[in-house]
């Protein structure tokens, strides 16, 4: 039950209960009054005006009672309909409750799915507010450490600059050096040079006076040397002196003295395994070809890398310095492109695109054209300053694995995995002698061949750790060296004729006498 109809009919009783009240109240009265009326009736003259009062006072009050009936009837009348009026907007109350509860229930549902959302939400943030802090305080740390990086670049960059500009200063003495003896050189004359080179034989060239020694065929092994770890894939001598420059899969270049066998000098700072090397003829700078994709510059006195020539996208395998000049270098990698780099500037000036691996090559006497042997078996010829192709000849069956000059520019050698060496009159580049061996049998890709100083001579290795000394005026071999226990994979004769140096997979030299 409602609370208002509770109130309606206790009203409701309250008034009946005041009406029975009321009713009681006068029929005792009337009990009380009758015997009143009765003697009044009666004509006693001894009660007198008295009772007369008493009586008119009682019939005022019954009469007043009568109102009160009157006015209660009347607010009963009233209350009723009020009664009726509330009980009515009671039930459309109640009617619209259920209606009200299930809007409530909804709400509430609604209220927790919010409440759900919203805490999901709160998490969402507090993790975003997280990871936005981390990655500000990883930024704040990356622009520190840009800012850091970017400082210490200028000052790198100035150091460089400054570095440059002192090898600049250096390169002009020392060219201006080397025309001063140049023009003695010239001015001496061949007489002079054949006095102090009594046991040689002089040619003459455009540039001037050259020196060239008959070379010795080799007979027997002088020093064993275990040079490198893993293996040493090139050796090569510097210029008219015995000094012999090796490198191997241990990331080190080393220089040998040849007459001692003793170990002179350490270049650090290769990244990859030295593949090929070269020195300018002015025996200032090396060059090794790297594993690394890159190309790296010593200062052969110093040991301090001079350049790092990046550029090559895959191992570059193969690198010479012009004749002509200590500037242009040429290098070859397995990204199919032959580039020409300048070692004033540290750059590359020219890049060659060819369709097939680059395993060797060789710059011509003038310094205008270069050699290069492909895994292909074609030998090509090309302009460095228009990267055109000049000429192209089938120079073996399979990949070509060596390119090795004669002194005098005429004789080019090349060697393959058909275990054939050919060599080849530079100017027609037709083969004019094709040597070979049953025993002899190519080791790598990059196994290199070499012609002696006075182009008598051509020795090359071979897998069973044998090598094989062959003379260019008949084809035969005139010496057999056994000392290697790995495949050989390097040869290299001193261009003072003596001695001729090997090396093979294991990393050993052999200096042969």
């Amino acid at each position: 039950m409602t609370p208002f109809g509770s109130e309606e009919e206790i009203a409701i009783q309250a008034i009946k209960h005041a009406l029975k009240a009321l009713r009681k109240r006068h029929l005792l009265e009337e009990g009380a009054h009758g015997p009143a009326f009765v003697a009044l009736s009666k004509p006693i003259a001894s009660q007198g005006s008295e009772w007369k009062d008493k009586a008119e006072n009682l019939e005022l009050e019954l009469q007043q009672c009568y109102k009160a009936q009157a006015r209660l009837s009347e607010q009963l009348v009233v209350e009723v309909a009020e009664s009726r009026a509330a009980k009515s907007l009671v039930q459309e109350k109640e009617a619209l409750i259920p209606s009200l509860e299930h809007d409530l229930s909804q709400a509430r549902d609604e209220c927790s799915r919010l409440a759900a959302l919203l805490e999901e939400k709160t998490k969402a943030l507090e993790l975003l507010i997280g990871e936005n802090k981390e990655l500000r305080s990883q930024y704040e740390e990356m622009r520190t450490r840009a800012i850091n990086a970017e400082a210490e670049n200028k000052t790198l960059v100035d150091r460089w600059m400054l570095q440059k500009m002192q090898d600049a200063e250096r390169l002009n003495e020392a060219n201006a050096l080397y025309e001063d003896m140049l023009g003695k050189l010239k001015a001496s004359g061949l007489e002079q040079l054949a006095r102090q080179q009594v046991d040689g034989v002089v040619r003459q060239s455009e540039e001037g006076a050259e020196y060239y020694v008959e070379s010795v065929i080799p007979k027997t092994c002088k020093h064993r040397i275990p040079a490198h770890e893993g293996g040493c894939a090139s050796i090569v001598f510097e210029n008219s002196s015995g000094k012999l420059v090796s490198g191997g899969q241990d990331h080190t270049v080393k220089m040998w003295d040849s007459t001692t066998g003793r170990l002179t000098q350490t270049y650090n700072g290769c990244l990859g395994s030295v593949l090929d090397l070269s020195i300018t003829h002015d025996n200032r700078c090396i060059i090794a070809a790297s594993s690394s994709n890159n190309l790296y510059v010593w200062d052969a006195n110093s040991g301090r890398v001079r350049h790092t020539l990046t550029g090559h996208k895959d191992k570059v395998c193969a690198v010479d310095v012009s004749r002509s000049s200590v500037r242009l270098v040429v290098s070859s990698g397995y990204d199919r492109t032959i580039k020409v780099w300048d070692l004033n500037k540290g750059y590359c000036v020219n890049t060659i695109m060819f369709p097939s691996n680059c395993n060797a090559l060789s710059f011509s006497p003038d310094g205008q054209t270069i050699f290069s042997g492909h895994v292909d078996g074609h030998l090509r010829l090309w302009d460095i300053q228009t990267g055109k192709l000049l000429s192209e000849v089938a120079a073996h069956s399979l990949a070509v694995t060596s390119i090795s000059l004669s002194r005098n520019g005429n004789t080019i050698l090349t060697s393959g995995r058909d275990n054939l060496h050919n060599l080849f009159d530079t100017r027609t580049l037709e083969v004019w002698r094709t040597l070979r061996a049953s025993e002899n049998r190519v080791a790598s890709n990059w196994s290199r061949s070499c012609i002696s100083a006075d182009n008598n001579y051509v020795a090359a290795g071979s897998v069973d750790g044998s090598v094989h000394v062959w003379s260019i005026s008949n084809g035969n071999i005139v010496s057999t060296l056994k000392e290697h226990t790995g495949s050989v994979l390097c040869c290299s004769w001193s261009g003072l004729g003596k001695p001729i140096a090997t090396s093979d997979r294991n990393g050993v030299i052999c200096m042969w006498t």
